[in-house]
């Protein structure tokens, strides 16, 4: 009987270490592990980082022109999902930085875009939008800074990872910076 037991959990062993690494091979299959409280916009590769950073570590959310394979070796595809989605889905796990003055940074426009009304509108919305989000998961927080695009980048070469995404609005980049997550 116990010869049995430790056949079954051997093959048990197996079968799990083998559908693992099919999932690996089948990325598609592995959109169907789901977690309780876990958005499925979130996926594993992003559901790890997010683990795996300390405190005071940095993600930036790309937006689709932003030149995010150009600034980290850890860049995660997010293809088709806007920022402020991931940003709703994200922050109900993530621990915002309270050390820091500005634990949300947005991208702030160049001079001569702002001066078009309509690219101004456009990043209005963006910035409400993301402000509104924000204070729902975390009402104390202060306001989303702005960093200048210039000093964005740097910054970018300095995060833990990025994420592309697919969200087409112009200026949607947004970097979070973790907190110490309580126990």
């Amino acid at each position: 009987m116990e010869q049995r037991q430790q056949k079954v959990g051997a093959f048990q062993s197996q079968a799990i270490h083998l559908e693992k690494r099919m999932a690996l091979q089948n990325p598609a299959k592995n959109s169907q592990i789901m977690l309780r409280g876990i958005s499925s916009l979130i996926s594993p590769e992003l559901l790890s980082t997010l683990c795996r950073m300390g405190h005071h570590d940095e993600i930036v959310f790309g937006d689709a022109h932003f030149p995010g394979e150009s600034h980290t070796d850890h860049c995660i595809r997010a293809d088709g999902l806007r920022i402020d989605d991931l940003l709703d889905a994200v922050l109900p796990l993530f621990e915002l930085d309270h050390v820091i003055d500005t634990p949300v940074m947005m991208m702030g426009p160049m001079a001569e875009d702002l001066a078009n009304p309509t690219i101004a509108a456009d990043y209005q919305k963006v910035y409400d939008g993301y402000s509104e989000i924000v204070k729902k998961h975390y009402p104390e927080s202060p306001d989303i800074g702005k960093v200048d695009k210039y000093d964005f980048y740097p910054r970018t070469k300095k995060a833990f990872a990025v994420v592309m995404t697919g969200d087409t609005r112009i200026y949607a980049n947004l970097i979070l910076s973790k907190g110490v997550t309580p126990c």
